[in-house]
């Protein structure tokens, strides 16, 4: 097996891409690169002698099967939703698929015929999902193996901005999707406190936010993941009493994110009529036409019950949402509206350095005591391109690669990476070769 397909050639993709072109020469690997926009997958292999750059609308399904027929190992980098179809078609063509998704229950269902046809279905292979599980199930198979009984078990990750680069009342810019980024929590989280369950529906989710503290890097802002219950018994921690997931933010973050919840704008269901033609001020205006008299910015103040001139209301005037700039997005949505206005917003400019945060905090008992493990990552990128995120989502992606290609990897059907044969391995790496290091401290309670 030599031949790789990417397909996608987005935010996350440079250093996956990287990666297999360096790997390339002396491994003998063949890589075609497919992106609807193939001016980026030209800059990306860079004139490359063992990689070539194809055309490809995903939905065209003629011309997806033609490029997935050609390959070994298709890595799939397109938006979630559309995995499926990649996936249908490497069930039919017996080929590898890799994505650093989350697994939907539609893809679980293809397990069996993916294990029929020995292949390997890999999702949730970057870094949150990815790296985390890895770097989880490394930390509890060793408490285990010691000996421990986990009682505790919490997990927080952060793509942030990093301190140098932090230029914004928000604290904050886009390194990976912006899309997601405006959906992000949508849904109700779920996880377990004490030994209760804890529920926390969409509208609530960024008012509940939790400070967190990240060794040597001070406090975080933290709200909780859609479903941490789903990984109890994937991390073998059935019947914890404790378990949560949850993502970390900069302090003021989430008041400010939780306001723009409430106005609407992060509403993705209805489109606003004439939306091209209006501007934000006249947006703004008809979600607050009912609060009598004062600017727009008071009676916004008033719908948020926030003081007019709280730090939340000059983080939304900072977005712009005030002025009398049209939105020029015809039968756009809120969240729509409001993806566009922060992709000029919160773009990275090119010197720019982004940040990757990740800390696991496990609780356990053993002879008779109490302990506390933290395990901590910090990775910071190098400019708007090289960034942490692109090479903690798409390092995994290439290590996995690797380790397919040279035939080391048995489980097959559709996986997550929370197997030794597959964490030992790509840690391995990432910590020797890309310092992706996680430090680790030990606490008696």
């Amino acid at each position: 097996m030599n031949n790789i397909l990417i397909i996608g050639a987005g935010l996350s993709s440079s250093a996956l891409i990287k990666y297999v072109l360096k790997n390339a020469d002396a491994k003998g690997w063949h890589v075609t690169v497919a992106d609807a926009e193939p001016v980026k997958a030209e800059k990306l292999i860079s004139g490359h002698s063992t990689a070539i750059v194809a055309w490809l609308d995903v939905m065209k399904v003629n011309d997806r099967r033609e490029l997935i027929s050609r390959a070994d190992v298709v890595v799939s980098l397109i938006p979630a939703h559309l995995h499926l179809e990649v996936a249908h078609d490497c069930i039919k063509l017996k080929k590898h698929l890799i994505t650093a998704s989350y697994v939907s229950q539609e893809m679980y269902r293809l397990g069996d015929e993916a294990r029929d046809r020995e292949l390997i279905f890999m999702g949730e292979m970057g870094l949150d999902p990815g790296i985390d599980h890895m770097s989880a199930m490394r930390l509890i198979d060793g408490i285990k193996e010691e000996g421990g009984q986990i009682t505790s078990f919490r997990s927080y990750t952060g793509g942030l901005i990093s301190p140098e680069s932090d230029d914004n009342p928000w604290h904050y810019k886009f390194t990976w999707n912006p899309r997601n980024v405006v959906l992000s929590g949508q849904g109700t989280a779920q996880y377990i406190e004490n030994g209760k369950l804890k529920y926390v529906p969409y509208h609530r989710l960024f008012r509940e936010k939790k400070l967190v503290n990240i060794l040597n890097e001070g406090p975080f802002e933290m709200y909780a993941n859609r479903d941490s219950l789903l990984y109890m018994d994937v991390y073998g921690l059935s019947n914890i009493p404790n378990i949560i997931r949850g993502t970390l933010r900069a302090v003021g973050f989430c008041e400010a994110w939780d306001a723009l919840i409430q106005i609407g704008l992060t509403d993705a269901d209805f489109p606003i009529l004439d939306s091209g033609n209006i501007t934000y001020h006249e947006l703004l205006d008809a979600y607050v036409d009912q609060y009598n008299g004062g600017t727009l910015r008071e009676r916004v103040a008033q719908l948020l019950n926030k003081p007019a001139n709280s730090l939340v209301m000059d983080q939304l005037e900072w977005l712009g949402l005030f002025r009398k700039k049209k939105i020029k997005h015809n039968f756009a949505t809120p969240a729509l509206i409001l993806e566009n206005l922060l992709r000029e917003k919160w773009a990275l400019q090119p010197d720019d350095k982004d940040m990757i945060i990740m800390q696991h905090e496990v609780e356990y008992k053993k002879d008779g005591k109490k302990y506390l493990k933290v395990s901590s990552m910090k990775l910071t990128g190098e400019n708007s391109q090289e960034t942490a995120m692109s090479k903690t989502v798409g390092l995994p992606l290439g290590i996995f690669v690797k380790l397919v290609l040279e035939g080391k990897i048995s489980s097959r059907g559709v996986q997550i990476p929370v197997m030794k044969e597959v964490y030992e391995p790509v840690l391995r790496e990432l910590e020797n070769e890309f310092s992706v290091v996680f430090n680790e401290k030990v606490m008696v309670q």
